[in-house]
């Protein structure tokens, strides 16, 4: 049997595709792993090419199998699904990985480092701190137009419905939609801390 020299790996939660072929483009292997199998398997092999695609969890494998000796290469799924023969699945995913890892012209993506990673996760942290103060804002904000309740745009106007609600004497406002509106002001609140916090990581990073 000849040597496999080239990999397309389909990586997931619980089972792997690959597709391994020699460096006559020869299949020599197409076989499901589970994701205890992949270190152990991958452990046996020559090294080789290794082709993933650059989704959930790639760098973390990329980066074992870096370990174990192989060549890994990342590539992002839009450049990788022309390379799809036929119906969409894990074997035919796996084979078009395998196709496009030798392609010439492909563009591969760098394997993140953990500290990388960890960045690029406290940049994501806080964009959806962001995202849920929006929302909270909005929810506060359309709550009280129900009952009748408005102000300005901007930071004046929602430091203004807060006061009004932790007051909490307007009787326009149902004791139970109170409660409801208390609760969205103590979210809101943690929420913006946590937005502070994530800002001070970012500037001690530089």
């Amino acid at each position: 049997m000849q040597e496999i020299t080239t990999i397309g790996l389909d990586i997931a939660k619980s089972v792997f595709q690959v597709h391994g072929i020699d460096v006559s483009g020869a299949v020599i292997v197409r076989r499901q792993l589970r994701r205890r199998q992949v270190l152990p398997f991958f452990r046996k092999l020559p090294a080789c090419v290794i082709g993933i695609e650059a989704c959930a969890t790639a760098h973390h494998w990329g980066r074992e199998l870096v370990a174990l000796g192989h060549e890994v290469k990342l590539m992002p799924p839009r450049y990788v699904k022309p390379y799809v023969k036929r119906n969409k699945n894990d074997a035919a995913d796996a084979e078009a990985i395998c196709e496009a890892v030798t392609r010439p012209t492909m563009r591969f993506v760098p394997i993140k480092s953990p500290e990388q990673q960890s960045v690029l996760m406290l940049h994501r942290t806080r964009q959806l701190f962001v995202r849920q103060r929006t929302a909270l804002i909005n929810a506060i904000r359309a709550h009280l137009a129900e009952f009748g309740i408005v102000a300005g745009v901007g930071r004046n106007g929602v430091e203004t419905l807060l006061g009004l609600i932790a007051e909490g004497e307007d009787d326009r406002i149902p004791p139970a939609a109170h409660a409801c509106l208390m609760a969205l002001a103590a979210q809101l609140a943690m929420v913006k801390r946590q937005i502070l916090e994530a800002d001070r990581r970012v500037l001690r990073r530089f």
